[in-house]
């Protein structure tokens, strides 16, 4: 599925499109990039009313992303989650982390951050779902070696997933994207 622009527009598509992928393809584990907790509620209240049994994960934005020592994803919310038998994953970005520290103090550019801006010919969407999904795994939340689906989004809601294989960050290149679930045709937000 194409959607015409990127953007929060996108999300409830992306859920049900999400949702459906995974009963097709019997993937039980989704992984979501939700940074105040908006989208990876709604794929929980969909997949419960969908009856689907599945381990949902939620990646937030690093604490200090927005606002020095603070984390968009607010402790009701956290908790919430946690209660409801979501995981929820606090990290460094695998595409930021040293590589931005040097460009913020020094400037250039890095490996990762190429990575990145390469990715991003596919839509930030796309990026942001193959780095959740390598966080994921890194962190253990996800079982290694199997397909997962992804969720990822431009700033707000949710524009892309994927059906991916997501490898350690040491082995980056090994990650498999096996399929686009959906994405924006038109990369930019308005």
């Amino acid at each position: 599925m194409l959607f015409d622009r990127a953007g929060s527009q996108n999300t409830e598509a992306v859920i049900d499109l999400a949702l459906k992928r995974a009963g097709e393809l019997n993937v039980s584990h989704i992984v979501v990039a939700s940074c105040e907790g908006n989208t990876i509620k709604k794929i929980l209240e969909r997949s419960r009313a969908n009856q689907q049994k599945l381990s949902l994960v939620c990646v937030t934005h690093h604490n200090g992303f927005a606002q020095a020592g603070e984390n968009e994803l607010g402790p009701d919310t956290r908790k919430y989650l946690l209660e409801q038998g979501v995981q929820v994953l606090t990290t460094t970005h695998f595409f930021a982390g040293a590589d931005r520290a040097v460009r913020n103090q020094f400037g250039g550019v890095y490996p990762a951050e190429i990575m990145a801006q390469t990715l991003r010919i596919f839509g930030q969407g796309v990026k942001v779902a193959v780095e959740v999904a390598i966080m994921a795994l890194d962190a253990g939340l996800i079982p290694y070696g199997k397909e997962v689906i992804a969720i990822g989004g431009s700033s707000r809601g949710a524009d892309a997933a994927l059906v991916i294989q997501p490898a350690h960050s040491n082995h980056f290149f090994s990650t498999q994207v096996k399929e686009v679930i959906c994405m924006p045709r038109n990369k930019k937000t308005e």
